[in-house]
């Protein structure tokens, strides 16, 4: 495979996700994941995509006058020559964000981009996926660098609500970086979740899926 990835699509959009929700940003979508969501809105991925040289995608993102890419997927990590493009994007002078399922070590991510770590809770299908390595590579890098990293849970009911909770506390998380709260569609009301959030003062962020709101009937490219 050389230096190729393979590539699902690439797209100008909206974020809509994480602490950079609301900016104008690239999104490089890779094929592929070694996980199976119950809930996954991008399981077209998981089947094959373009293979692509770095230099090719390089190349598709200059007519975007855009310096925010985030690299997602599928599962980003899933592809080894990953951090080589994340490497690429950082050269070019962009604000590189990596969405991850959290289940593939980030050790040889560079630490000079936002990974984006998702931590499956039970519902998921997925629990106990996250890798263990990665809590101290997260302790350690937010050390270095504030706000370098990021967790986000998806949740589908209390059960994952309490898990979540868990989750932070005993890895001693609240408070040292973003913490993103998403709720399921049709499985847990945002006004729920909103109102377990300030029953228990818990400090994290309740994230929406804003392109969802946006392009309400279109569910690829936003």
């Amino acid at each position: 495979m050389g230096n190729k990835l393979t590539i699902s699509e690439i797209f100008y959009s909206i974020q809509g996700e994480s602490s950079y929700a609301g900016l104008p940003c690239i999104f490089i979508r890779l094929s592929g994941c070694n996980l199976r969501c119950n809930y996954c809105d991008a399981d077209y991925t998981w089947k094959a995509g373009e293979a692509l040289e770095i230099e090719t995608i390089l190349g598709a993102i200059e007519k975007y006058s855009c310096d925010l890419v985030e690299v997602t997927g599928g599962e980003p990590l899933y592809q080894e020559n990953c951090p080589d493009l994340l490497s690429s994007l950082i050269d070019l002078g962009k604000t590189v964000l990596l969405e991850s399922n959290g289940s593939i070590s980030i050790e040889q991510v560079p630490t000079n981009i936002i990974s984006i770590l998702d931590v499956k809770c039970p519902d998921s299908g997925s629990k106990n996926s996250f890798h263990p390595d990665n809590i101290e590579l997260i302790k350690n890098r937010i050390n270095d660098t504030p706000n370098s990293c990021e967790l986000k849970f998806v949740l589908s009911s209390k059960d994952d609500y309490l898990y979540a909770k868990e989750f932070i506390h005993k890895n001693d998380f609240l408070n040292r970086l973003p913490i993103l709260f998403s709720p399921v569609q049709k499985e847990l009301t945002a006004q729920t979740l909103a109102e377990w959030l300030m029953e228990d003062d818990l400090n994290v962020r309740l994230q929406i899926q804003l392109h969802t709101i946006l392009w309400p009937d279109i569910s690829r490219g936003v």
